[in-house]
């Protein structure tokens, strides 16, 4: 897979319907306001809030995740090895749908004319010159209000509460916004500040390129929106690409304002669009692309608006099969989540192990931990966790990161799994592994996904022999 298939295989896609009819565009006439009807109906916003009612299995993958996975969390202290914390706000928490790209190429455009917010009191301000210098979280609320960013990270029902973190700077720049609209109801929009290639990280005031991957790893889908006026890949854009590694199917790109170029024109910036971003995106697969014009003035007379219009409805429908699979995705997170703490879990129980065999009387415990710290593959840490308990080597995390992990973590401060045990409560790591295979499965298939729960086996996720109660008999 090369840059040249790569970037012929997407011009394909967008040369064709070009190319038809190029010579026989209707004359039509002008309409200041572009008619919303389509957006309406394809978010199905007419219709009345679905029946399905997921507040039951929201609250049992809730209880799933306290009972069986953060006790594990917590006792292998995981949040210090990813500082990734979830919380209750999070696990029940809307999709996210974040908007992220250079200055002043239509983000905020966007979010007005998808909500239907131009003319209104609600309507985000937009300009030429860069006008977002905020984080701005979109959410629904009875009326019109604005949320401090410093209100936001203090409420613990908000899924924004780790943003404290941050710095009292970056939570000057958060703001919320709730408003009473149909969309938000089912989804959450975060506007973000453009790139400005020019403008060092710490004239921000805050880490700008933390912030945008804390909510980089928490959205659902994520819109990179470019102007064709403004291609360039600078030092930011490329550490943009870089923290939206692992998150590909989450991205989809976006060419707005096409409708002011003409047809060759737009060809040539496609092409240009995909030369600079190849070397960014390293996967056989490119993310979609939507060619359009999103704000709410109509197309530019003499325009392809047919192809323009179906462009926006396949994006709308993309949009729309993120909100119906939004309980889907929890559990999917969720569950992620756990193989992830399992595997940490493991690795500790490892090295502990491989401490406790190499201590003697006359050890010094100190340097003996740190032998194996700095040289893991010589205890075979990490290959006797993939030769016992079929964990994926790709899952693994970074033998490097355990150096920092244990410099601030005393290997005493730990104890194994198999004692990890108690009369009542069982062993947590047998917990942690029936929610992986099979409560977390079964909430899958309880709403109606057709999935067999009995699919997803040992085999599949790698359980691993489970310690034995010694409070149990057996």
């Amino acid at each position: 897979f090369t840059l040249r298939n790569f970037v012929c295989r997407c011009m394909s896609n967008l040369m064709a319907p070009l190319l038809f009819h190029t010579d026989d565009v209707e004359d039509v006439e002008d309409v200041t306001i572009r008619d919303r009807s389509h957006i309406d109906s394809t978010l199905k916003l007419t219709e009345d809030k679905p029946k399905d009612d997921y507040s039951a299995a929201l609250q049992r993958l809730r209880k799933i995740y306290h009972s069986a996975i953060r006790p594990l969390e917590l006792s292998y202290k995981y949040n210090e090895l990813r500082q990734h914390e979830i919380t209750d706000g999070e696990i029940t928490s809307k999709p996210m749908v974040l908007f992220l790209g250079p200055w002043s190429v239509g983000k905020s455009t966007m979010i007005n004319y998808l909500l239907g917010l131009d003319d209104t009191p609600y309507q985000l301000y937009t300009g030429a010159e860069p006008t977002t210098s905020e984080f701005t979280v979109l959410m629904h609320g009875p009326k019109m209000k604005t949320i401090e960013g410093i209100v936001m990270a203090a409420d613990s029902s908000r899924s924004f509460s780790p943003l404290e973190k941050f710095g009292q700077n970056f939570l000057e720049k958060l703001i919320g916004i709730e408003i009473p609209h149909k969309l938000l109801e089912r989804v959450s929009f975060v506007d973000t500040p453009g790139i400005i290639e020019n403008r060092k990280q710490q004239e921000r005031g805050y880490p700008f390129n933390e912030v945008c991957q804390w909510f980089i790893d928490r959205a659902d889908l994520i819109f990179v929106v470019f102007d064709p006026t403004k291609l360039d890949v600078g030092l930011e854009l490329e550490m943009l690409f870089r923290q939206l590694k692992g998150r590909e199917s989450q991205i989809r790109i976006i060419l707005n304002k096409a409708d002011s170029l003409a047809t060759q024109e737009l060809m040539r910036v496609y092409g240009a669009l995909f030369w600079s971003l190849a070397p960014l995106i390293n996967v056989t697969e490119p993310p979609r692309v939507y060619v359009s014009s999103f704000w709410a003035d109509d197309y530019h007379a003499e325009t392809h608006r047919e192809l323009f219009l179906k462009e926006e409805i396949s994006l709308l429908e993309d949009l729309n099969q993120v909100i119906e699979n939004r309980l889907e995705n929890k559990i999917a997170f969720i569950r992620q989540h756990a193989i992830r703490v399992r595997i940490h879990a493991l690795l500790v129980d490892r090295y502990l192990h491989t401490y406790k065999d190499k201590m003697t009387f006359f050890s010094d415990g100190e340097l003996v931990f740190k032998d194996i710290v700095e040289d893991p593959d010589k205890y075979f840490i990490f290959k006797s966790i993939l030769a016992k308990t079929n964990v994926s080597k790709f899952d693994l995390p970074n033998k490097e990161a355990y150096k920092d992990f244990f410099g601030v973590n005393p290997i005493s401060s730990f104890k194994l799994l198999s004692q990890q045990c108690s009369y009542m409560g069982g062993c947590l790591l047998e917990k942690i592994e029936k929610a992986i295979t099979h409560e977390l499965p079964d909430l899958l298939g309880s709403i109606g996904l057709g999935k067999k729960p009995g699919s997803l086996n040992c085999d599949v996720t790698g359980c691993g022999e489970a310690p034995k109660n010694r409070y149990r008999k057996h």
